[in-house]
């Protein structure tokens, strides 16, 4: 997302990074399948899979919507255990420090 990689630029084979890194092919395949299944590659039978031509600020934006979802899920659950605002955001202000 933060354009290091060139569009259309190929990646390693599953065979070849699952070698390089030591794991599974499976697990390499599953991790393409999700970056695929998310529009950041694109997966040619016979040819492998390139960095996927995207609108990077829309696939950014996607990502910023879900990382919203998920602090509103977890203000939720705060304040359903019973923790005030402001407890909240003592805890978001905690962990921002890290």
């Amino acid at each position: 997302m933060d354009g290091r990689l060139l569009e259309e630029t190929p990646l390693p084979s599953v065979r070849s990074l699952s070698a390089d890194l030591k794991i599974s092919a499976l697990t390499v395949k599953k991790a393409y399948d999700s970056l695929e299944a998310d529009g950041f590659i694109v997966t040619v039978h016979g040819k492998g899979s390139f960095v996927a031509r995207g609108n990077q600020n829309l696939l950014l934006e996607e990502k910023r919507k879900e990382v919203e979802s998920e602090l509103e899920q977890a203000i939720q659950d705060g304040r359903k255990c019973g923790m005030k605002d402001a407890e909240i955001r003592e805890l978001f202000d905690l962990i921002m420090e890290e």
